[in-house]
């Protein structure tokens, strides 16, 4: 799976970056992340839209190197629908993608959230041998990217986030511990 081990820049056309937005718009009416602490609707569009960059993103590195690539999925699911099945599949192999944008990293850090909370919990925390790759997307210059080479859940050393509110709900890697392991 690991198929690259420099960070790679990607430029999206304008029909990918139109599927991320059309699916975020879309499925804004079937979430609910009150249980995250986050109740503001503008917010979770963003986050939809950007995680859909992120896969574009990353699907487009692995079809330049010749691989078969599933994904993104842009099906609009409701409620029990949902899953936590993997974002993309790389010939066959379920991966999983974390997309911060520019925006956030100058916020918090440039970082990726998982999900670890009683109600929701992303269930790659608990498959170590699961692939992940991780994207940082530039929400001020047309969305370019930058996608980091795949790694397996337990390379990863996970930390509190920044933010005191969303400790024991949330667990994060930062962008310093992944550049020891590149």
């Amino acid at each position: 799976m690991r198929i690259f081990g420099l960070k790679q820049n990607v430029k999206l056309d304008d029909a990918a970056i139109f599927r991320a937005r059309q699916f975020a718009e879309s499925v804004i009416d079937t979430v609910d992340y009150r249980d995250s602490n986050q109740p503001f609707r503008e917010k979770v569009l963003l986050d939809h839209f950007i995680s859909k960059i992120g896969e574009e993103a990353v699907g487009k590195v692995f079809r330049q190197y010749g691989c078969e690539v599933t994904g993104p999925d842009y099906q609009i699911y409701d409620g029990r629908q949902k899953s936590w099945d993997c974002d993309l599949r790389i010939d066959g192999i379920g991966l999983a993608v974390k997309t911060q944008s520019v925006s956030a990293a100058k916020k918090y850090g440039l970082s990726w959230t998982f999900q670890d909370a009683p109600k929701r919990r992303d269930i790659i925390l608990d498959q170590p041998e699961a692939w992940v790759c991780f994207v940082l997307c530039d929400d001020f210059n047309s969305h370019n990217c930058v996608v980091y080479p795949v790694l397996q859940i337990h390379q990863l050393s996970f930390r509190p986030p920044k933010l005191a509110h969303l400790h024991g709900k949330k667990q994060v890697v930062y962008a310093d511990d992944i550049e020891r392991l590149l």
